[in-house]
């Protein structure tokens, strides 16, 4: 009876309690007949010119969509629209002294709330001088969104298999601190909803390949063994953070002006590595363009043709062991980079990795009408939209 007992407040002891969840909006389910692809106009950054000041294009997200419009590939209306993510959200992985960092300066007691952290995190000094207010309308606003964007694309990725936020992969942003044009963690904060909120998901990947180290989800997932992490990464750039490197499982130091075949060759090899270590319920690809030759900041030697690849390779190799995929676009410097994205999707969707049969099939279809309506001269009644299960 005692022995009972003792294992009985044994049991007790090991029992955790169940976490409360708070309440999202986050979550949409959207219709069979929109892409898993997310994306918002209001992704794209733009006040008094002051996002001209860092080489990051600021309006990045808006061409890769339009490219992709243009191509035919998507519409207004068959790609899903994300949520701002609200404080209760981002309070999931962040600080709430973080959070209030980005509200205000505690330097000076009594003084105006201006911008002096988030001038950091954005790289742009002048930002530093600009009232609060304005800076979270016009600057941190776009960043919830696209976090936002990411945290929805982790669902997605689960429901559809695949998942492509247009913006999104703030890698060097953790828990409690932002930097390098990363002011929220968004790839944290997709992991923890997945861990919290879909049973299914139990073991995460995270593939790194901006030319930067991820130092962020590094930092944010040091001690937890449900999260693998592949980072191929310029050693001699930003940021340079020995601590985080513990947390990565493979690590790809490449050297500067390291070009294509030498690249594709360990991005090929060591994902495969790495999945034979680590089987995930999910892969985080964090996809960024500065790897591109003449990038800036990245400082590496890889061709458009060699991005386009690289994408290839991850949706294969992620396709061929049926594991859900998801990816942000993260860094890149250059103009030329948006035309490159677009094209790597397009690439994507063209080899069959990615698709969304009942949305080219109401795209066809509504062009059909459309065209037939107008060939008769625009007498018929207008097609009736489809109800969306977006709430």
């Amino acid at each position: 009876m005692a022995t009972e007992s003792a294992k009985d407040t044994e049991t007790e002891a090991k029992r955790v309690p169940e976490k409360k969840l708070h309440a999202t909006r986050l979550y949409l389910e959207p219709s069979d007949r929109q892409w898993p692809i997310i994306y918002s106009q209001d992704y794209n950054i733009g006040f008094l010119g002051l996002e001209k000041l860092h080489p990051f294009d600021a309006g990045k997200w808006g061409k890769v969509f339009a490219f992709l419009k243009d191509d035919g590939m998507i519409r207004d209306d068959t790609i899903v629209t994300p949520r701002e993510a609200s404080e209760e959200d981002l309070l999931v992985v962040h600080t709430k002294r973080y959070i209030d960092s980005l509200k205000q300066s505690n330097f000076v007691e009594k003084m105006p709330e201006w911008s002096i952290n988030v001038a950091t995190i954005t790289e742009v000094p002048p930002v530093a001088f600009l009232p609060n207010f304005i800076v979270q309308r016009k600057v941190l606003k776009p960043f919830r969104i696209q976090t936002g964007g990411t945290v929805l694309a982790g669902k997605l990725a689960v429901d559809r298999g695949w998942s492509i936020n247009i913006g999104g992969g703030f890698h060097h942003c953790s828990a409690d601190r932002g930097g390098g044009f990363c002011a929220y963690a968004d790839i944290t904060l997709t992991i923890k909803f997945l861990f919290d909120r879909v049973p299914s998901i139990k073991k995460a990947m995270i593939v790194d390949l901006d030319a930067h180290q991820g130092n962020g989800h590094e930092r944010d997932f040091m001690e937890d063994n449900r999260v693998y992490i592949m980072d191929v990464y310029n050693r001699h750039i930003y940021p340079h953070d020995g601590f985080a490197k513990r947390a990565i499982k493979r690590k790809v130091e490449l050297m500067s002006y390291t070009e294509d075949a030498v690249y594709l060759q360990k991005v090929r090899d060591n994902l495969r590595a790495s999945l034979e270590e680590f089987t995930p319920d999910i892969i985080v690809y964090n996809a960024g363009t500065d790897i591109l030759d003449g990038d800036p900041l990245g400082a590496l030697s890889i061709s458009p043709e060699g991005i386009i690849e690289r994408d290839q390779i991850v949706f294969e190799i992620a396709q061929q062991r049926r594991i859900p995929i998801l990816m942000v676009t993260s860094g890149g410097y250059q103009k030329r980079t948006a035309r490159i994205i677009a094209n790597s999707i397009l690439n994507l969707r063209r080899l069959g990795l990615i698709g969304c049969s009942d949305a080219e099939t109401y795209q066809a279809e509504t062009r059909s009408k459309a065209s037939s309506s107008s060939a008769t001269g625009g007498g018929s009644s207008p097609t009736k939209r489809p109800t969306s299960k977006l709430s």
